[in-house]
């Protein structure tokens, strides 16, 4: 037909092939511009959908995980709390021995009111020993349940349920005293020894619950570490499917940028013979 252009074999096939390199090139310059190899299912439907199921199950671990951090931190305050009401027990027990050893009977009145006092912050201290709303060692205390894994199943046990200890004063069965009995010219030293077996039973009380709730806390601590490792596991493994590797692509796009020179060049040689040959006639 009248118009039309002809090419020679050789032309076509140089561009052929510099459309070939252009789209390569096209290609390995997305893949360095997004750090990825896979964009979309179009590139690799099997790899971006893997990929997106590894992200999907790490998101979901992570807050898993998120669960697992405000899990420790209760039993954190709780905890702190406890070692406070050793503390202050520890206080009341050495007001009680003054007053024990005091022969001044207003002496031990005024200890009888400073023990009273520091019995009193005792539960001032459990009712303000919590986090996020929830508190192990109130009267009424809570129950903290804590998620393992981001699934549910009538079989495996995939929570921590920690039932709270009520550390109240009155549970630990600390009582107040009254300035009579202790001020009282007889029978005081029977009295307050009562009183320091009471502080001695609360101290032990006080120290198993923290004992259990530091054991608790270093399993979901331990179970923490191994979510974190499951979840980077999960993301090294979704970004080996997507993630385009750099080094190599940048080395792609030097031999591909001087595969296109060189094609370049070749049609045009190709293109001045074919015009040599036509000059001929």
């Amino acid at each position: 037909m009248a118009g039309d252009i002809t090419l020679s074999t050789s032309t076509r096939s140089n561009l052929l092939s510099l459309q070939s390199t252009t789209n390569l090139i096209d290609r390995t310059q997305d893949r360095l511009s997004s750090g990825k190899k896979v964009n979309s299912a179009l590139d690799d439907a099997l790899s971006f959908f893997k990929s997106r199921s590894l992200n999907d199950r790490a998101s979901d671990l992570a807050t898993v995980k998120d669960g697992i951090s405000e899990g420790i931190n209760v039993i954190k305050a709780a905890v702190g709390g406890l070692e406070s009401i050793e503390s202050t027990l520890k206080q009341m027990k050495a007001i009680a021995s003054s007053a024990k050893s005091s022969t001044d009977s207003v002496t031990r009145q005024k200890l009888s009111s400073q023990y009273n006092e520091l019995r009193s912050q005792i539960d001032n201290l459990t009712e303000d020993s919590s986090y996020n709303g929830v508190n192990l060692i109130k009267s009424s205390a809570d129950t903290l349940t804590v998620k393992f894994n981001e699934q549910s199943s009538a079989t495996l046990k995939n929570e921590l349920v920690i039932n709270g200890v009520d550390s109240s004063a009155a549970t630990l069965g600390v009582s107040a005293v009254t300035s009579a009995t202790w001020g009282a010219t007889s029978g005081f030293v029977a009295s307050i020894d009562t009183e320091i077996s009471k502080i001695d039973s609360a101290l032990n009380s006080v120290r198993n619950t923290a004992q259990t709730l530091g054991t608790n806390s270093s399993m979901l601590s331990i179970r923490q570490d191994f979510t974190t490792n499951i979840i980077n596991t999960l993301k090294g493994g979704a970004g080996e499917l997507v993630n385009a590797d750099l080094n190599e692509e940048s080395a792609n796009m030097l031999a591909l940028q001087t595969r296109q020179s060189l094609g370049t060049i070749s049609l045009s040689i190709a293109q001045q013979s074919q015009q040599s040959v036509l000059r001929l006639f």
